[in-house]
C-alpha cells in the first residue's frame, strides 16, 4: 500500500479542503480550482517550488490550532504531489469551479479559478516562462486551449482580436485540458530552461521577478 502522501485527496477530503480555503480566502485569495492550477502550472514548469515557495501563495490566515496546520498542510501536500503521478498515468483532472444554475440543470464548470492559479504560477517562474515564449512558438501552441479559456473567462485581456467561445468550443477547450498540461510538461522535460532563461532581466536589466500579470496576456 502506498503511503498517506502519495494518495491523492478523496473527494471527501477536497470538500474539507475547499471548505478551509472558503472560510479564510480574501477577494485576492485562490480557492481550491485556482490551487490545483497554480500548483500544476509548477509541478509542470521550467523549475521546480519548495513548499516554502508556495504555500505563502496559497495560506493567508493562521491555524486555529495545530491539528487544523497538520491537517490542512498534508492535504495541500498530497494534492500537489499527486499531480505528476496523475500526467504519467493519464488520470489527470483540473478541479473546476461549478457555476449556479437552476434545479434539475446539468452541472455546468468554469475554468476561471483554475486558470487564475495556472497564470498565477506561471508568474512564480516568471523568467523562464517569459524567456521561452518569447522565442518559441510551440510553448505558446501548446498553452492554446488555457489562453482561450482564460481570455473567455476574464482572467487575462488579450491585445489580439479572440472571438468569444461558443458554449461548444468552451466544453471543448475544457476537455483539452489534461492533455496539453501533459504537454507542457513533457515540452519542459525535454527543453529545460537554460542559465540565461533562468536569470531573464527586464527592459531596465533588472532580474525578472515573480509577480502578477494584473489581468493581461502579455505575449
Amino acid at each position: 500500500m502506498a503511503p498517506d502522501w502519495l494518495v491523492a485527496p478523496s473527494d471527501n477530503e477536497l470538500e474539507e479542503l475547499d471548505q478551509f480555503l472558503r472560510a479564510h480566502a480574501g477577494d485576492e485569495d485562490l480557492l481550491l480550482d485556482g490551487v490545483h492550477g497554480f500548483l500544476t502550472a509548477l509541478a509542470i514548469g521550467p523549475q521546480p517550488a519548495k513548499p516554502e515557495e508556495w504555500l505563502p501563495e496559497v495560506l493567508n490566515a493562521p491555524f486555529g490550532d495545530a491539528d487544523e496546520g497538520a491537517r490542512v498542510l498534508g492535504l495541500l501536500a498530497r494534492l500537489n504531489d499527486a499531480i505528476v503521478p496523475e500526467l504519467e498515468t493519464g488520470t489527470y483532472e483540473p478541479i473546476l469551479g461549478e457555476l449556479d444554475g437552476d434545479e434539475g440543470d446539468e452541472p455546468a464548470f468554469t475554468a476561471r479559478g483554475w486558470c487564475e492559479g495556472f497564470s498565477r504560477g506561471i508568474d512564480l517562474r516568471a523568467a523562464a516562462w517569459e524567456g521561452r515564449l518569447a522565442h518559441d512558438s510551440t510553448l505558446m501552441e501548446l498553452l492554446g486551449p488555457i489562453i482561450a479559456l482564460a481570455i473567455e473567462d476574464g482572467v487575462f485581456e488579450s491585445d489580439a482580436d479572440f472571438a468569444p467561445l461558443s458554449e461548444d468550443d468552451y466544453e471543448e477547450c475544457l476537455a483539452q485540458i489534461p492533455s496539453a498540461v501533459a504537454a507542457i510538461a513533457e515540452y519542459w522535460r525535454e527543453h529545460p530552461p537554460t542559465g540565461e532563461e533562468q536569470h531573464a532581466t527586464d527592459t531596465s536589466g533588472q532580474p525578472l521577478r515573480p509577480r502578477r500579470r494584473g489581468g493581461h496576456w502579455v505575449h
